[in-house]
Formats: structure tokens, C-alpha cells, sequence
């Protein structure tokens, strides 16, 4: 199996060369940040002339390394190591090991020739605001599961096999590299159960995690749905039989977003050009997780194709909303107001799309249907709709770009015309 290439991240640490911040890989566990800092971006420096010696690589987690993980002992050792006034990298993996290790790192930024990266995982850096332990000096690079550009350079199959392959399965890099479907649908639902859930329940003290692991499989079920606290406390009472607060269920929310296991993506009115709380609608980092979560029960190609989509929208580092287009019509009469949905509202700083995602436009009605909401927005930003029947793209006659799918996600500059 060849190397999986993470460019999109690697020019993050490159392009974050010698900042004075320290570099802090983070993301969902098993998504490769090991594999990025101690293999490519290793690789890169020493290609680019670094001097094997001043490149200082310590895996906290292997045993041999054990009295490192006293942080007087780590910050001797390190410094020990310096034997000039020259640029040395200092690549740390697993610091969280490291008690106080937050000291540590920022005695280094006293060193102005070195340059510190580190990963971490478990409960420590699951954390959304572990930049907050280093006073505004840290540098957060987040790795996502492979995006399917980089699932694919590892396969050898047809792009059409391969994207199904990709929306079951997922994006992890251990799951790519192997082909048998058992192993693949095993080692997704143990991460889930076993790495994820008591990162967790470490994290947050939780003793008891069958409201947890049931609000999961709700969301599960629901991907590309609105909801929130409220409307998931019914659900809990109408299918589980079950009594759990909304603020308990918003909290449990809160903790799958800090473990990067969903994101959430808020309602937008872009008429009125605000934002609406709620309800929201929640994706899925990773497909092939969710799908094993549900026991590869519930794979509507609409739903995956729409997670896969807002995830690759991401990845390119747009901010992606839930559009909303209020329209006041008048039926026999009387005075109606409809609302009209846009599954996604791209923004990346003065850059904006709407997007609609459509697994296939077989008639003109259903055409009408897909272009209506995007047909009422009166500025001048782009407007697409994303396909995932085998199309050529277009533009139609209203200025809409249409696109199959394989075609987007291949090409980061697919949006572009």
C-alpha cells in the first residue's frame, strides 16, 4: 500500500515554520496527526536540508521514553540536545502524557530558534480549547479522517466502486488500507465503542453513558436532519422511552462536538442576513463511524452524499450554515409565507456559495424543486447543485453550476468556474 499523502496539512505546518506559537496537531483520534508530524512533515524538513540532529522526535507513548514524560526530565533532555544557535524542530507525540506539560511547552517558546509541534490525545486533546492552555501562543492545525482526493490515491478501483467504498466505510486511514469489509466494519465499531466513548466518559466523569451512546444513535439516524435539545428530548420519550432533560442533551451535544466526532451547522436567513439558534443540523467527521455506529443499517445514499459534501466543504475551510429563504406568496387570497431550505452556505472570507446537494435530477420537476430556494437569493454569489448521478458540468440557463459529485470532490477547485 503506497503512503497516504496529506498535503492539504503538511503546507499547514510548513507555511507555519518558525511562527512563535507552538504548533498543536489535533482531531479525531486515529485520523493520522502521528503519521503527518513523525513521517511527512519529518520527511519534508530533512528533504529541505534540516540536519537529522536538529530535528528532535520523542513518541511519549513508547515505553523506551517513559522517564520523559517527567516534564523536568523532558525539558533537560531537549535542552541538552541543543548544541547551537542553528533552527531545530522539536516534534513531540502524545504530550499530554507529560504531566504540567503546558509549562514545558511554553519554556521552549523562550527559545527563539526552537520550534515546537506537538500531538495529543485522548481526553486531554479532545478538547476544542486545548489552545487555551498556552496563553494565546499556540497554533491549532486540525486533521480530518482522508478527504476522498486522498482515499483514493491509495485504491485501485472505479471511481464510482470507490465512492460508495468511501461513503460506508469512511475516510480513516487504517480502514483505506485494507479491503476486507469485515475488518473494516470491526475496527470501526471497536474505535467507536472502545477509544472514543471512554475518552469520554474519562473526560467528563460520565458513569453512566446509555443516554450518551442512545443520543448518538439518534443523531445517527438523523444526518442532514433539523433538530435540537428539545425536539431530541420527544424523540428520547417517544422511541426510547425515556426521560432525559433538553439541557442534558445539549451538554451531551456539546461533548461529541469538543471529541470532533460531529459538527454542528446553524440555520442562516439569508434574506434577512442572520442567524437563526435553532434548530441546527448535525454531520458526521467521519461516515464509515457513523455508518458502524447504526450497524451499517441506514446508508441512504442522499443523507451520506449530503455528510460527505458538507465534510469536504470543511475541509477546504469554509464555514458551512443551513440556509433558510423566507418567501411571501398569496394563495386564494390569503397571505402565506413559505420557507425554502439551502443545505449549505459556504463562507471563506470574502468567498460565498450556496449549495444544494442532489443525488439525481431525473424530471423538471424535481429540477424546479432543487433550484427554487436558490433561484430567490438576489445577490451575485455563486450558486451550485451537486449531483451524484454521472453529469457533466454546466451552467443552466438561471446561472446555476451544475456538478456530479466525483467531480467535486476530486477537483478543490471544483467550485470555480
Amino acid at each position: 500500500m503506497a503512503d497516504i499523502q496529506r498535503n492539504t496539512y503538511l503546507s499547514k505546518l510548513i507555511e507555519s515554520r518558525h511562527n512563535g506559537m507552538i504548533k498543536v496537531i489535533t482531531g479525531l483520534r486515529r485520523s493520522g496527526k502521528s503519521y503527518l508530524l513523525f513521517n511527512l512533515f519529518y520527511q519534508y524538513l530533512i528533504h529541505d536540508g534540516v540536519p537529522n540532529d536538529h530535528v528532535i522526535t520523542i513518541d511519549l507513548e513508547n515505553r523506551l521514553n517513559k522517564s520523559l514524560r517527567n516534564p523536568d526530565t523532558l525539558l533537560h533532555h531537549v535542552l541538552d540536545l541543543i548544541k547551537d544557535q542553528e533552527n531545530y524542530y522539536i516534534l513531540l507525540d502524545e504530550v499530554q502524557l507529560v504531566p504540567e506539560f503546558e509549562d514545558v511547552l511554553n519554556s521552549f517558546l523562550k527559545i527563539k530558534h526552537l520550534d515546537v509541534y506537538v500531538t495529543g490525545s485522548n481526553a486531554k486533546f479532545l478538547s476544542k480549547d486545548v489552545i487555551t492552555e498556552f496563553r494565546g501562543r499556540g497554533d491549532e492545525i486540525k486533521i480530518r479522517p482522508l478527504s476522498f482526493k486522498e482515499f483514493c490515491s491509495v485504491k485501485s478501483a472505479p471511481m464510482d466502486q470507490l465512492l460508495i467504498e468511501y461513503l460506508t466505510y469512511g475516510g480513516m486511514p487504517q480502514v483505506a488500507q485494507t479491503d476486507n469489509v469485515t475488518k473494516k466494519a470491526d475496527y470501526l465499531k471497536g474505535l467507536f465503542a472502545h477509544t472514543y466513548l471512554k475518552d469520554i466518559r474519562e473526560r467528563y466523569n460520565i458513569k453512566n453513558d446509555d443516554d450518551l451512546e442512545d443520543l448518538i444513535n439518534l443523531l445517527a439516524s438523523n444526518i442532514g436532519g433539523l433538530t435540537n435539545p428539545t425536539k431530541l428530548e420527544r424523540a428520547f420519550l417517544s422511541i426510547k422511552h425515556k426521560k432525559i432533560s433538553a439541557d442534558t442533551i445539549k451538554t451531551y451535544l456539546d461533548l461529541l462536538q469538543d471529541a470532533f466526532l460531529v459538527e454542528k451547522s446553524v440555520r442562516y436567513d439569508i434574506k434577512g442576513k442572520k442567524y437563526l439558534d435553532t434548530p441546527a443540523k448535525y454531520y458526521f467527521e467521519d461516515l464509515g463511524l457513523r455508518n458502524a455506529r447504526i450497524g451499517f443499517r441506514q446508508t441512504e445514499i442522499t443523507h451520506l452524499m449530503e455528510n460527505a459534501i458538507y465534510n469536504e466543504l470543511r475541509l477546504r475551510g469554509f464555514s458551512v450554515d443551513v440556509g433558510q429563504v423566507f418567501v411571501d406568496d398569496r394563495v386564494d387570497g390569503q397571505h402565506k409565507r413559505a420557507t425554502l431550505e439551502v443545505d449549505f452556505v459556504c463562507n471563506h472570507g470574502y468567498k460565498r456559495y450556496y449549495i444544494q446537494s442532489a443525488y439525481i435530477l431525473p424530471t423538471e420537476e424535481k429540477m424546479e424543486q432543487e433550484t427554487a430556494s436558490l433561484k430567490k437569493i438576489r445577490d451575485e454569489f455563486q450558486k451550485v447543485i451537486i449531483v451524484g448521478t454521472p453529469t457533466p458540468t454546466y451552467q443552466n440557463e438561471d446561472g446555476i453550476l451544475i456538478m456530479n459529485i466525483q467531480d467535486f470532490l476530486m477537483n478543490e477547485n471544483s467550485l470555480l468556474l
